[in-house]
């Protein structure tokens, strides 16, 4: 009988893995409900979709590997790099899904979101003042007027397969919607500046480094004391308090 590996799991969603069986256990219905849609839209490869029920979404696991994770080497070539950019871009150029997503925000929302968290980083001492106040100060470069896009809400490094230079498919859609694209692009090369402009000439427009750099702050700044407080590490070497002294 095959393993169970849990993928991921906290108060809040599961992931476990049994053969090529995926399972996404969810408190938040909306989401698994959100994923499905998402997926049946996308324009790009995505998992099968094997049954989903209340709290529980069943998918397929997809051929080939990540390009690597957040905190750990990069890997995959030039071109497989290049490669996601073009398969981002496709995303963001498909015909809008009905609802705003993750990355979708509006400026007033995130700001104040914004403002709070790095009130709370320094007033808890998780991070020191001056770190806090010079991100909070690049940041402000994503805080700007956007065109709404099909936006993935989540594109981690680890969310989108490839094999052989080619995109074999992108996970966990419970984000997606309409939003920045921009956010999706900084999400995908965070903690891996290296290849950055790989992605760029794949996806083949041209794109303001400025708020791809003040995303990588932005979302960092955000997600650092939830990291924090649900066992993950955010100050593992190359994770996200190492890309925001990198912005130093």
């Amino acid at each position: 009988m095959d393993e169970v590996k849990v993928v991921v799991a906290h108060s809040e969603r599961a992931t476990l893995r049994v053969g090529d069986v995926f399972l996404k256990v969810d408190a938040d219905q909306a989401r698994i409900d959100v994923e499905v849609e998402a997926m049946s839209l996308a324009p790009v490869p995505t998992p099968e979709v094997l049954w989903h029920k209340p709290h529980v979404l069943a998918v397929a696991a997809l051929p080939g590997t990540t390009l690597g994770r957040l905190g750990g080497p990069s890997t995959g070539s030039t071109a497989a790099w290049a490669a996601a950019g073009a398969a981002i871009r496709k995303l963001h150029d498909a015909p809008l899904p009905p609802r705003p997503g993750r990355a979708g925000r509006s400026i007033v929302a995130l700001a104040a979101e914004l403002d709070d968290e790095c009130e709370l980083l320094v007033t808890n001492g998780l991070l020191p003042a001056d770190l806090v106040t010079h991100n909070r100060q690049v940041a402000e470069a994503a805080l700007r007027p956007w065109t709404a896009a099909f936006t993935h809400g989540d594109l981690q490094i680890e969310h989108v397969f490839v094999d052989s230079d080619e995109v074999t498919g992108i996970i966990d859609w419970s984000e997606a919607g309409q939003g920045d694209a921009l956010y999706d692009l900084a999400t995908f090369t965070l903690g891996h500046e290296e290849h950055l402009d790989d992605v760029v000439a794949g996806y083949g427009t041209d794109i303001d480094l400025d708020v791809i750099h003040a995303w990588w702050s932005l979302r960092s700044l955000l997600v650092v004391r939830w990291l924090s407080e649900h066992s993950f590490d955010p100050f593992a070497p190359g994770c996200e308090v190492d890309v925001l002294r990198s912005r130093m």
